[in-house]
């Protein structure tokens, strides 16, 4: 007999809260506005953090414009395992990941849903996957302040953000609407990631400040919250982003391999 929806809706209920309850620290990325690099941050600080041995999953809510598995180099789809759930792609021992892309046969048809669907889609990637302990949950969504953020906010009650921004003062005003997204919704903040902060020229190593920089900084102590830190902008990071392959592994030791593991550091001093 099949179930009615009080039950199947209870049933998700305990299952969200199941494996919600395994897991140490939720993080949603977020950005107030497209173009900052915030797929890229969500991506290579989960690499950051899981090369640091922590057990990290990166959940894709981003359902219009989905790259994480792109960007992790995954194909293929999840499969559902003895525990009837979905088994998380796996990109290494220590990270894992879900997105809506996985699902669609076509990487380039268009996901066109309205906000239920959404709901539904990211209360399913929290409770119907087989996530396991883990010490850190990445939920990268997409810009602005609507369906998908105001999801987790409701569904994850403990999550805390990451807002990532460029320095130039059109992003820097978008991300203080993010952060009084989080105020109104009251999710913590764990604090502001400065992207494209400088561009070290390949030919004399002068920093080039593209788009200027100090200005994440200067927000985050005029709203009261973590610095942090800033990551340079490098071409390379296009390049590995484009081909799935790990920018971290491939350029151990660049300035953006650094400031990632500087702020892995600094997030698992303030968890």
């Amino acid at each position: 007999m099949p179930k009615n929806p009080q039950q199947a809706q209870a049933e998700q209920d305990a299952a969200v809260k199941d494996n919600l309850g395994k897991i140490k620290n939720k993080i949603l990325v977020m950005s107030g506005k497209g173009g900052v690099g915030k797929t890229s941050t969500s991506v290579n600080l989960s690499i950051a953090l899981a090369n640091k041995g922590f057990n990290v999953g990166i959940i894709d809510v981003d359902l219009h414009g989905p790259d994480v598995p792109r960007m992790l180099g995954l194909e293929g789809m999840p499969e559902v395992n003895q525990n009837k759930k979905l088994d998380p792609m796996s990109y290494s021992k220590n990270l894992k990941a879900i997105s809506i892309e996985s699902f669609t046969p076509n990487k380039d048809d268009a996901i066109i849903w309205r906000g239920p669907l959404k709901f539904s889609a990211i209360r399913q990637f929290i409770g119907d996957v087989d996530w396991g302990n883990l010490d850190f949950l990445v939920i990268d969504s997409p810009p602005g302040t609507g369906d998908e953020p105001l999801t987790v906010a409701q569904t994850i009650t403990d999550a805390r953000a990451v807002i990532v921004t460029t320095p130039q003062e059109v992003a820097l005003a978008d991300v203080r609407k993010s952060i009084n997204f989080c105020k109104t919704v009251n999710m913590e903040i764990f604090g502001l990631i400065e992207n494209m902060s400088g561009f070290a020229c390949p030919h004399c190593d002068e920093m080039i400040e593209l788009f200027g920089s100090g200005g994440g900084e200067k927000t985050a102590v005029q709203m009261g919250i973590h610095f942090l830190g800033s990551t340079p902008f490098d071409p390379r990071m296009v390049a590995c982003g484009d081909s799935g392959s790990c920018y971290q592994d491939l350029h151990s030791t660049s300035a953006v391999t650094q400031a990632f593991g500087s702020v892995a550091d600094k997030l698992a001093e303030l968890a």
